[in-house]
């Protein structure tokens, strides 16, 4: 049986789940190996021949063993409220130490020249890229979007009764990929035997504002959906009156923003080309959430 020589961080996750998912469709599941805090959480993936190996992000030691004898590793980056820049240092620096020859590493689509910030992720974002940047590993970054699923998560379902959707974005436009199209887009890429580093940008093929979803609302729900502008503050008023955490609205909130301000608006045809057709759009996305 042959070693795996592929490695996926963040596999019981909604994104590395999905990598895996399309990965197995594609390769022998002897072939591939997860990382897990707890290997019970990827049992029904070892049932299936999935090679888990033992690994926390928190535990340097730990990654060097996991890595050792892969070739090409997917770094799906630290969850939020976590120390996410010590755990992504050190997997990158275990991924040296190991011998990883290719590091895929999931960052954040953000405008060209941009000094922009989103709390807790486009700083260790930055210093990933960079600390992949002087490894001397062969590297693909992948800038990806804010997942297209999480707008109707935003927005909630409240708008069904008052016919209002109220929160920040503005007149913002933000090309977002789902979750699914993304994971397809980067299982084709640890597929491939690319020679050379590179960064994508990983969107949709087109752009959309908040107005163009609630237009696209109120098709799909045959009714009358109006988009307001509300600022970051009263977002975070009204949520909190329906007793939503605070710090996830100004998490929420500091992710609106950032379409507000253009940081996802660039369009390219990065995820088009890897996938070899078009992503799916902002209506197919809101049409299944």
């Amino acid at each position: 049986m042959p070693s795996p020589k592929i490695l996926l961080t963040g596999a019981s996750g909604n994104y590395g789940g999905k990598v895996l998912q399309f990965l197995l469709k594609k390769m022998e599941a002897c072939e591939i190996a997860a990382l897990a805090r707890d290997p019970k959480s990827l049992a029904a993936q070892a049932e299936h021949g999935v090679v888990i190996r033992h690994g926390d992000y928190t535990n340097y030691e730990s990654l060097v063993s996991a890595f050792t004898g892969i070739e090409t590793l997917l770094l799906v980056s630290a969850e939020a409220f976590t120390d996410r820049q010590t755990q992504e240092a050190n997997a990158i620096r275990a991924a040296k130490a190991a011998g990883v020859k290719h590091i895929l590493y999931t960052s954040i689509q953000k405008k060209p020249g941009t000094t922009d910030k989103i709390p807790m992720v486009t700083e260790t974002n930055d210093n990933s890229e960079a600390a992949i940047h002087d490894s001397g590993m062969q590297y693909t970054i992948l800038r990806n979007s804010l997942y297209a699923e999480a707008i109707s998560k935003f927005i909630g379902d409240i708008y069904l009764d008052t016919g209002i959707i109220a929160m920040p974005g503005g007149t913002g436009r933000a090309a977002l990929a789902s979750s699914s199209d993304m994971a397809e887009g980067t299982a084709n890429l640890l597929l491939r035997n690319q020679t050379e580093s590179a960064t994508y940008t990983i969107g949709s093929s087109e752009a959309f504002s908040m107005t163009d979803v609630a237009s696209l609302l109120s098709e799909i729900h045959s009714k009358k959906i109006e988009y307001v502008r509300i600022s970051p503050e009263e977002f975070i008023e009204a949520g909190s009156a329906k007793g939503a955490p605070k710090h996830v609205l100004e998490f929420v909130a500091a992710w609106l923003m950032a379409i507000e301000r253009g940081e996802f608006s660039e369009v390219t045809k990065d995820l088009e080309n890897i996938l070899g057709r078009k992503p799916e759009s902002i209506r197919d996305v809101l049409n299944q959430t």
